[in-house]
C-alpha cells in the first residue's frame, strides 16, 4: 500500500479544508490558511465550483435525461458529490469515479455508497490513460448509453494544453452521441490576485496547478454543443434564480455530443 504523506501539504486536502470537509491535516490547514492570506477569495471559488457542479448535475438528470455519470479526477468527497445529487433525483443513476491518488482512494472507498437501484464504484487510474478509464467504466456503465463526462478542477494539473484537449478528445470518443462533457476550471483574466497566489503556489515545489485563459477552456468543447450560457464564470452558469452573483476566476460549461 502507497504510504500517504502526511507532513507536506496536499492539493487535494486543502482543497477539501477550502470546502469545509474534515479530511485534512494541520499541514494542509497551514498551508489553506497562507493561500487564503493571500487571496481570501479562493474559498468563494472552492465552493462556487462545487455549487455549479451541483447544478450542473441536476440539469444533466432532469432536463437533459442522463443516468450515467463518469467523474474523473474526482477529488477527496466532501458534500454534495456527484452520485449523492444525481441519485438524489434519480435513484437508478450509476457513477464512476477515478482518481490516481492514494489519498484519495483510501478516503472514496469508505465514503463513496450507492442507492439500491443505482451503481457506484471507484477506479484507481491516471486521467493520462483514457482508454483504460473507459474500459473500467464500461463495468459498472453501458457506454452505449448517454454518459456524462465530468472534469472539475483536474485539467489545470496538465502542464500542456494540447496534451489536456487531446486527453478529452480520447474520452469523448469513447462516449456515445446524447453524451456531455462538464469541465470546471481556474481561469485568468478575471482577477489578477487569484492569478498572483496560484502562480506563486505553483513556485513552492507543490503539484502546480496552470490557470488557463477563457478560450482554452472553451476549446475543450471543440466539436460539441455548447449549453446556455456556454462557458462562463462558474458563478454565473445558470445561478439560482433571483441571484446575480459576480464572476470569478473558475469558469465552466457543459456541451452535449451530436
Amino acid at each position: 500500500m502507497t504510504q500517504i504523506d502526511t507532513s507536506v501539504p496536499h492539493s487535494a486536502r486543502i482543497w477539501n479544508y477550502w470546502l469545509g470537509g474534515e479530511d485534512n491535516y494541520p499541514v494542509d490547514r497551514a498551508a489553506g490558511d497562507a493561500y487564503t492570506a493571500v487571496f481570501p477569495g479562493i474559498v468563494t471559488i472552492a465552493r462556487g465550483s462545487r455549487a455549479f457542479l451541483g447544478r450542473a448535475i441536476r440539469y444533466l438528470v432532469q432536463e437533459a435525461g442522463v443516468r450515467q455519470f463518469l467523474d474523473v479526477g474526482s477529488g477527496l468527497p466532501t458534500v454534495d458529490n456527484t452520485h449523492e445529487v444525481a441519485q438524489k433525483l434519480a435513484p437508478e443513476a450509476r457513477i464512476v469515479y477515478v482518481d490516481h491518488d492514494p489519498l484519495v482512494l483510501a478516503h472514496a472507498r469508505t465514503l463513496l455508497t450507492s442507492t439500491p437501484q443505482g451503481a457506484t464504484a471507484f477506479e484507481d487510474i491516471s486521467l493520462y490513460e483514457p482508454e483504460r478509464i473507459l474500459e473500467a467504466a464500461g463495468r459498472t456503465l453501458d457506454l452505449t448509453r448517454p454518459t456524462a463526462l465530468i472534469l472539475s478542477g483536474v485539467l489545470g494539473h496538465v502542464a500542456d494544453h494540447d496534451r489536456g484537449r487531446e486527453l478529452v478528445r480520447r474520452l469523448m470518443d469513447g462516449l456515445p452521441a446524447g453524451s456531455h462533457l462538464c469541465v470546471s476550471d481556474g481561469s485568468r483574466g478575471i482577477d489578477p490576485a487569484y492569478e498572483q497566489a496560484q502562480d506563486a503556489y505553483n513556485e513552492t515545489g507543490a503539484v502546480p496547478y496552470f490557470l488557463r485563459p477563457v478560450e482554452q477552456i472553451e476549446a475543450y468543447y471543440e466539436g460539441l454543443d455548447l449549453v446556455e450560457p456556454g462557458v462562463v464564470s462558474v458563478s454565473r452558469w445558470r445561478p439560482e434564480p433571483g441571484t446575480s452573483p459576480e464572476p470569478v476566476g473558475q469558469h465552466a460549461g457543459l456541451a452535449r455530443k451530436p
